[in-house]
Parts: structure tokens; C-alpha cells; sequence
């Protein structure tokens, strides 16, 4: 099975949740999910908590416990929040490179399913008629504490946008686009490293190129760790083919840290 994940406490998170219910198709179930109804439709299911989401570590694990199943992949609907209040679509794996501020533990990383979020930026950037930007994030954030692949789609960054319809249309055609299509796309994978939080220029290149990026490293989590790094690789489902570094946008002990990785382990080397 394959699962959306929800929460009651965020209103992005419902938004999102009616729409796919209202446009989608999917039905309440006689099954409950932390005291709250269940919502299928084919091999998906729509789950809600009752908390934040980024807390939830070990989500895979409450799904088996109550539910009899482990899912294939997870993806959180949820709100996207900034000081900045940026309206914006953004897609993201979750962890941490340093200290677990909100979430997850210190130095984890979730498994990234990067077809997904490639999937996911270029159907949110193709659906977007709202003049929003569209982005991936860097990895930040719980939860890292799960064993099976899972993103974080997000509508931001203020209550106006979170309960928007439209923006609630897209994220949930988006979502359903991904689960429908994720297993069979094929890309070159690579991590990202340097830039900011909202890794404009990993965007660009996974829009305007076929390469799908895991684990986003911002120069603001530099220097970054070796093992942190091999991590961030084995936590990719599928595998990694590059390593590609914002060269501007990179502390230089970290540049130089990712050519020797990419050449130790025969990956591709990008600098932009």
C-alpha cells in the first residue's frame, strides 16, 4: 500500500486531504488510524494523525503496529511555513545534517525516493497557475526515524495559502500523479550539495534536465560530515549516480570533500 499521510492540527494538511476526497475518489473506510477515519482508493490509503507530523518519527512502524502492513512509500501533505511567508509549492526529503531542531534525531536521515520529488517539482511547476514558486528544499526537519521511502509535498508559507482551494487542487493531483508514476520513472540520481534552503539552483537543473535529486545539503549545514554523506547516499532508494555541488553556493573544505567522494566512489561529478 501506498500512503498519504495527514494531520488534523494543519490546515494545509486538510485542505489537501478534501481535495483528494472531493476530486479524487477516495472513500472512508470502517478502519481508524490514531482515532481517525481511514480514506482508500485503489492501493492508497489516507491516514491522519493527530499531532505535527515532523514529530511523528517511526511512522512506518505505528502503520504496521495498528494497520498489518508496511507501505511502499509514505508522502506528508503539509503546510510549509516561512518568516518570509513565501506563497510557494515545494517538495523535500526529511533529517538532519547537525542538530534535530524540529524533529527527527540529530545526524538521521530518511530514505529519499528522488523519482518522486523529481515527479513531484515538475508536476507542481506544470500545474502552477497561481505565479508561486516552485522548489525543492533541502533535507531538514523530522522525521528521520523511518525505514521506508517518504517526502514531504508542502503548500507555504502563510494561513492564506495553506487553505487556498487551488493550491490544495495542485498538491493533490500532484500527489496522485507521483504514486501513479514514481515506480516506473527513471532518472539520473544525484545529491545535492551547497545553496540555499530553498536549493534554487538543484530546481533548475531537475526541471530543466532529466536529473532527479535525493539528500540536499545548503551551505548553511556546512561543513558536512563524510559519514553524513555516505549516508545520505545509502538512504536513497535506487541509488546514486552523482554528486553535484552549487560551487558558489559551498563552503570549500565541502567542495572538496565531494570531489573525493564522487572520484573514491566512482560517481559523476557535477559543479554548476
Amino acid at each position: 500500500m501506498k500512503v498519504i499521510m495527514t494531520t488534523k492540527i494543519d490546515l494545509a494538511s486538510m485542505n489537501i486531504m478534501r481535495k483528494l476526497i472531493e476530486n479524487f475518489g477516495f472513500r472512508e473506510t470502517e478502519g481508524e488510524f490514531d482515532g481517525n477515519p481511514i480514506y482508500s482508493k485503489d492501493d492508497a490509503l489516507i491516514l491522519t494523525t493527530n499531532d505535527e507530523m515532523i514529530y511523528y518519527d517511526g511512522p512506518d512502524g505505528a502503520i504496521n503496529e495498528q494497520l498489518g502492513i508496511t507501505p511502499e512509500i509514505i508522502i506528508f501533505a503539509s503546510r510549509h511555513s516561512s518568516k518570509q511567508k513565501l506563497p510557494a509549492l515545494t517538495t523535500h526529503v526529511t533529517g538532519n545534517w547537525g542538530n534535530a531542531m524540529y524533529g527527527g534525531k540529530d545526524e538521521s536521515l530518511a530514505v529519499a525516493q528522488p523519482a518522486a520529488m523529481k515527479l513531484a517539482l515538475m508536476k507542481m511547476d506544470e500545474l502552477n497557475d497561481l505565479g508561486w514558486t516552485v522548489c525543492y528544499e533541502a533535507t531538514h526537519h523530522g522525521p528521520s526515524e523511518l525505514d521506508v521511502p517518504s517526502l514531504f509535498i508542502e503548500i507555504g508559507s502563510s494561513e492564506e495559502e495553506w487553505v487556498n482551494d487551488r493550491a490544495g487542487e495542485i498538491i493533490a493531483e500532484t500527489i496522485i500523479h507521483v504514486l501513479e508514476n514514481y515506480k516506473t520513472a527513471k532518472f539520473p540520481v544525484a545529491i545535492g550539495i551547497g545553496g540555499g534552503h530553498y536549493a534554487p539552483k538543484q530546481t533548475k537543473r531537475a526541471l530543466e534536465t532529466d536529473i532527479a535529486f535525493s539528500h540536499i545539503v545548503p551551505k548553511y549545514a556546512h561543513p558536512v560530515k563524510e559519514e553524513l554523506l555516505l549516508r545520505a547516499i545509502e538512504r536513497t532508494q535506487g541509488g546514486v549516480d552523482a554528486i553535484y555541488v552549487d560551487w558558489k553556493g559551498s563552503r570549500g573544505e565541502t567542495r572538496q570533500l565531494a570531489r573525493s567522494l564522487a572520484e573514491e566512489l566512482g560517481l559523476e561529478f557535477i559543479r554548476d
